[in-house]
């Protein structure tokens, strides 16, 4: 540790207090998930569900592409309903109207202002109360409300068929015809709707908030946010003032003025190393990148257009063969693959320059392998996806093979095996390399002991996600998927990227290695403290209790803390390639570093900060806020920074390469215009809109085929085309970039000293 000490103290201590703190409120989510009930029967002793038939009906939503098919407790796609919402203010109505007509002999809309008040204060009384028993595991209904339900479900049981009454409706929320063809399974899923509801709705024994904490907004039944949603809001934004403040202060008072910056060496120290078999063997893991890239670009855009016309494309109809729910999957799926494709093939890049600029033994081998592993997981998945959706394959087979129907982590369990096998090789293939640099006597190797735990972590945290199965409670695979998607992406892809590029930084010579370590372990510490237990925010509303709220909420806010600086960050990028005549040959690979600092800190800090305080996400969650926030942060930042890693190493496997300024010009500038477009005059317009919509009358009418098909909502979506238009040609000028730097000139690289290993500290 020498002169680091403190900094690795810090950073080991946070990481104890925050995985603690994940730790033992994730042990609070399994006690206190909502229960399932064994049975849930009328007064009459009529069973309408059991735990298995609800937990059937789980697996039938998965089959359907669950979360890309509309949402549930408000995770998931925004063009069909929040299916939660949508059953329980449907339910509440068809109460209502059952009530009154056994009352008054009338529906409820022909009955005065007086009886209306009544009979709702008694189905608010009716819907709160928890008829729960532990003792027993059932849960009773009134016959009433059994009525209710079943008018519900029949409404639900037409949608995903193909009757045609619904057509309009179906095309509105952009499913496809007979979307789930099993009337038995179209049964069990609307006891999975409605439990979901019940939970919404059903006050927590011992409290007077229900098990979603008063999620959704909905005023027929008083569901509105509570009081420790207030204070913890509150609470979220003194944290986050409270952390700027003294980052602020640290940053002018204790960060080294006097530091000299070191000078740069008259050529390329990279240039200068020759190229080993496995860098050279990365040109394909380059070409997967931009192949996939394109292909999740163009799905974004039809995908987009799905939200204009429901079932067809410019009057095609492809919904039967590529529906919405599919054409979301791969959009999503191919941006998590080509991304973290770029981040390995970065590590595989520096393995051999850690290593002396040589390959252990086999490395080439490691690397084919690799890559035709992960061809193998990305088309064994994609076609998986379209059996599961298609309802082509087994129901029993959905989950390992098909599709597992949560958002982000939606293939199929056996290639989600492929997957983390494949990472875990990489580890190894990276192990191989670090090991016996860090064996070697003598020199600074702190910041490459900080990379290779972010490795570490990279290779073994994706492992999460076989925490749950396929019929796991909500609240606990929701847990497990937040691991995932939040703390292994947003956590340590996030350090890996910040130690990467001060590793390559510093063996260029540009940055001193003793600011570049200073700089990572500080970035690190500051990106889990706020990070690792910031992953409660996802999980405010999803069946947990008030001491998850709080931690979420307070934690979540420090995650902006460090990207205040990011300005600085990115003005630090930029000035490096004015440091050296040579560095104009890396001029690209900088730009799309600065832009990831700009996106960070839109992306991940405004838009994020935008819905993280839970009195924001109550009535935000599951709006176009969510994608304002997801695509300025997923690709604002890690797919610039992925693009930023393709741009670099290829710069280096093909020596001779020269930028096309033109095309460069063009990709840079579109991608960013394309998406401050998508932004700006689509997403965030209709965000807004569905915002005070939630707030003044609740989610279901947000999320509603009444709210978005009226015209200016329409009109905002075909608007989103131009950013879409712009941002296509940007991926394709850099995609172009790429294959042509590939497969031109290969000449070979410049043969010279081993200067990594001469000038390694």
């Amino acid at each position: 540790m020498g002169k680091y000490r403190n900094l690795w103290f810090t950073l080991i201590g946070v990481l104890i207090v925050t995985f603690s703190l994940l730790g033992y409120y994730g042990a609070e989510v399994y006690r206190t998930a909502p229960p399932i009930p064994e049975k849930i029967t009328t007064a009459g002793g009529e069973v309408l569900f059991t735990h298995e038939s609800i937990l059937d009906g789980q697996t039938a939503w998965q089959s359907v592409g669950g979360m890309q098919l509309g949402s549930i407790w408000g995770h998931g796609a925004y063009q069909a309903p929040d299916w939660t919402a949508d059953w329980l203010h449907r339910e509440l109505l068809n109460w209502l109207d059952v009530v009154a007509e056994r009352k008054h002999g009338k529906p409820f809309a022909d009955l005065d202002a007086a009886a209306q008040a009544v009979l709702r204060d008694r189905m608010k009384t009716e819907y709160r109360t928890n008829t729960y028993h532990p003792e027993t595991g059932e849960a009773t209904v009134s016959t009433e409300r059994a009525d209710a339900i079943a008018r519900t479900a029949l409404y639900y049981d037409q949608l995903f068929s193909d009757a045609p009454a619904l057509h309009t409706t179906r095309e509105h929320f952009a499913m496809k015809e007979n979307t789930l063809p099993s009337a038995e399974r179209r049964t069990q899923m609307m006891g999975f709707f409605f439990w979901t509801a019940w939970a919404a709705a059903t006050e927590r024994p011992g409290t007077t908030a229900t098990y979603t904490n008063n999620w959704p907004h909905e005023p027929l039944v008083g569901n509105k946010p509570t009081a420790e949603n207030m204070v913890w809001s509150v609470m979220s934004v003194v944290v986050m003032m409270a952390g700027v403040g003294f980052l602020v202060w640290a940053w002018a008072f204790l960060r080294k003025h006097d530091e000299v910056e070191p000078t740069p060496p008259q050529h390329d120290p990279l240039s200068r190393v020759p190229l080993t078999p496995s860098q050279r063997a990365l040109g394909k893991y380059l070409f997967l990148i931009v192949a996939l890239f394109c292909f999740q670009v163009l799905l974004g855009g039809f995908t987009a257009h799905y939200t204009v016309e429901g079932q067809q494309f410019y009057g095609i109809n492809v919904s039967q063969w590529f529906p919405y729910s599919l054409v979301r999957t791969w959009h999503i799926q191919s941006a998590l693959f080509w991304i973290a494709t770029g981040f390995l093939a970065a590590g595989l890049f520096l393995a051999p320059l850690i290593n002396g600029g040589k390959d252990p033994a086999h490395q080439k081998l490691g690397v084919d392998i690799l890559f035709w592993a992960l061809v193998v997981v990305v088309v064994g998945s994609f076609v998986g996806n379209y059996l599961a959706i298609a309802q082509i394959m087994p129901p029993e087979w959905n989950f390992w093979l098909g599709h597992q129907g949560y958002e982000y982590v939606d293939l199929g369990r056996l290639w989600q095996i492929g997957k983390f096998t494949g990472i875990a090789f990489w580890l190894v293939l990276m192990l191989r390399g670090i090991v016996p640099a860090l064996r070697t006597p003598g020199g600074d190797k702190n910041l490459l002991a900080l990379l290779t735990a972010s490795v570490i972590a990279i290779g073994l945290f994706y492992g999460a996600g076989f925490f749950y199965g396929e019929r796991t409670h909500l609240s606990v695979m929701e847990y497990w998927r937040w691991w995932v998607v939040h703390l292994w992406v947003e956590g340590f892809f996030e350090v890996f990227a910040t130690t990467a590029l001060a590793f390559i930084f510093s063996t260029l010579g540009l940055v001193s290695y003793r600011m570049a370590t200073a700089a990572s372990l500080a970035s690190a510490s500051l990106f889990m403290l706020g990070g690792v237990p910031g992953t409660f925010h996802h999980l405010y509303f999803a069946g947990t209790t008030t001491p998850v709220m709080a931690v979420g909420a307070a934690f979540s806010a420090l995650e902006v803390v460090p990207l205040v600086v990011l300005g600085h960050e990115a003005w630090e990028h930029w000035r490096l390639q004015h440091r050296a005549p040579w560095m104009a040959n890396l001029r690209w690979p900088l730009m799309f570093f600065v832009a990831v600092a700009f996106w960070n800190m839109l992306g991940a800090g405004v838009f994020g900060f935008m819905i993280n305080p839970p009195i924001s996400l109550y009535y935000v969650q599951g709006l176009n806020t969510t994608p304002v926030h997801a695509h300025a942060a997923l690709f604002g930042v890690y797919g610039f920074l992925a693009l930023g890693f393709t741009l670099l190493v290829l710069r280096y496997i093909r020596p001779q390469l020269v930028f096309s300024q033109r095309l460069m010009k063009v990709g840079f500038w579109s991608l960013n215009a394309g998406l401050v477009l998508m932004i700006a005059t689509s997403l965030l317009p209709i965000a807004l809109f569905q915002f005070h919509a939630s707030v003044s009358e609740g989610l279901w009418y947000a999320r509603s085929e009444a709210f978005m098909q009226q015209p200016f909502i329409v009109t905002l979506r075909w608007v989103r085309t131009v950013g879409d238009v712009v941002f296509i040609v940007g991926a394709l000028s850099v995609a172009w970039q790429v294959v042509s730097g590939l497969f031109g000139s290969r000449a070979p690289a410049t043969p010279g000293a081993n200067y990594l290993a001469s000038a390694r500290p």
